[in-house]
């Protein structure tokens, strides 16, 4: 068994704001991942405005469900924050990625991710225009 180690860093499209699968665009970035047998691949987002997570793959109104409750649950008030010169989004999208957090891991059995039927990886956009972001994929395995 040969085991291999893959770091990587891709640029992902610029997104709206809101939660948006990003399964696909990654796996077109690192073709590499078809080569492992049994292995897991990290996948770290290089920003603090933005996240990641696992979750619902199939109907989009869990996507536009989880944007308004973060929405909610840390409204856009600068009267709030001491950090606004970035722009009301700004603050707010550092707290909502800090509780989503800036990594996922995901196992790779027979060259492709080990999620479940209805699971897929989210970018988490908080900004109003995020532009492109990137993320550093790191993947470890056996051949």
């Amino acid at each position: 068994m040969n085991m291999r180690s893959i770091q990587k860093q891709i640029t992902l499209s610029p997104k709206p704001r809101g939660f948006h699968l990003i399964t696909d665009e990654i796996l077109s970035n690192v073709p590499e991942i078809r080569d492992v047998k049994t292995g897991i691949a990290h996948i770290f987002i290089q920003h603090t405005s933005a996240g990641l997570t696992i979750n619902e793959n199939a109907d989009p109104s869990v996507r536009r469900d989880f944007e308004s409750h973060f929405n909610r649950m840390v409204p856009e008030d600068t009267s709030l924050f001491e950090h606004t010169l970035e722009g009301p989004d700004d603050m707010t999208s550092h707290i909502k990625s800090s509780i989503l957090g800036h990594s996922v891991t995901v196992p790779v059995t027979n060259g492709r991710f080990n999620l479940g039927t209805w699971q897929g990886i989210y970018l988490c956009e908080h900004r109003n225009r995020g532009g492109a972001r990137g993320l550093m994929i790191t993947l470890l395995g056996a051949e």
